[in-house]
């Protein structure tokens, strides 16, 4: 069986969908009504090698911030249900990739306690119509939803764009080595017994 889930979160600012498969080949399809934020989730998928399909519908008449929030929590309990128990997975990841003058690094730990560091310097303004601290909320809501230890941090960058995908491109991949399975673990990888 895969390790899949689907799920569902609706509110009066957001309606969103999303189904994910962890042992997938990095297939999309995302429609957020954010084209910036598709994109970036779009390079999610590919780097976690996750499959993902998501339909967000929201107030961003208002503002993006509802929509990329609930996007990270939907997204984030999406992988929890597909984890399950956690038999058997890595647990933890890390990642460091450039892009261009940008350089992210990014450690994960799947151990069920929620915590963000986010030590990103990035200068306050747009990506188009995305504002630079939108990333922050995304990610936040992100951990808190899957019970992820989540470490971000930017070490050099100064293109707002640079910083934000090299941010996303780490957290894919050190997501997808934190949920492999490893044949050689039995139960979980911890001396507790649980995750």
């Amino acid at each position: 069986m895969g390790r899949s889930a689907k799920t569902e979160r609706n509110t009066k600012e957001t309606q969103i969908a999303a189904e994910l498969e962890l042992d997938g080949g990095g297939s999309a399809e995302i429609e957020t009504g954010i084209p910036f934020f598709n994109h970036m989730l779009e390079i999610f998928t590919r780097h976690s090698l996750f499959d993902i399909k998501l339909r967000a519908k929201g107030d961003i008449e208002v503002d993006y911030h509802h929509t990329v929030e609930d996007v990270g929590l939907t997204l984030g309990q999406a992988i929890k249900d597909a984890l399950g128990d956690k038999q058997g997975i890595s647990r933890f990841g890390e990642a460091t990739v450039p892009l261009d003058e940008a350089l992210a690094n990014v450690v994960v730990d799947l151990s069920g306690r929620p915590y963000l560091a986010y030590n990103v310097k990035i200068r306050a303004g747009r990506v188009g119509d995305f504002d630079t601290d939108l990333p922050h909320e995304f990610f936040q809501a992100l951990a808190n939803q899957l019970g992820m230890n989540l470490h971000i941090n930017v070490s050099a960058g100064d293109n707002p764009h640079h910083i934000i995908e090299a941010c996303f491109k780490a957290t894919a991949r050190a997501m997808g080595q934190a949920t492999r399975v490893d044949p050689r673990i039995k139960g979980v990888l911890s001396t507790k017994g649980s995750l």
